[in-house]
């Protein structure tokens, strides 16, 4: 027994030991961040800086007018193709109601020549649209 708790002894040691290692390593790897974060604030030049983020705010601008300019064409586009499909549209109504004009006075025209045809398989006179002679009496006079 005395052996084991010995063993359990000596294994916290070794524990604690590996833990002050890993705190250790962790510190000075953060120390090293530290310092390369350090050295590198102090090598940058402020007039560097402010001239590639000068340059950097340039390009961005640019680009943006760039963006711009590409989006009011592509507006501008789109507008005269709206106004030029609403011109397109008109047209299409225009021609559509001549066609379908067109079409009901055919109609009418193979209505009529039916009417016609009937009347005269009946053997009716046509009274409407027949000139009358000048000689003969009007159908309302008797």
């Amino acid at each position: 027994m005395n052996s084991e708790q010995e063993r359990e002894r000596l294994k916290e040691e070794y524990k604690e030991h590996y833990r002050k290692i890993r705190d250790a390593k962790d510190k000075l790897r953060r120390s090293k961040y530290v310092q390369n974060v350090n050295q590198a604030m102090q090598k940058m030049n402020a007039d560097d800086l402010l001239s590639s983020v000068d340059d950097f705010l340039g390009s961005v601008r640019s680009k943006m007018a760039n963006f711009e300019a590409r989006l009011d064409v592509a507006m501008d586009q789109f507008l005269e193709d709206e106004q030029g499909q609403a011109e397109l549209d008109e047209e299409m109504k225009k021609v559509k109601m001549r066609d379908t004009l067109k079409e009901i006075k055919r109609e009418m025209g193979l209505l009529y020549n039916e009417i016609e045809q009937q009347a005269e398989n009946m053997n009716v006179e046509k009274t409407v649209g027949k000139k009358q002679d000048a000689g003969k009496d009007s159908p309302d006079e008797k």
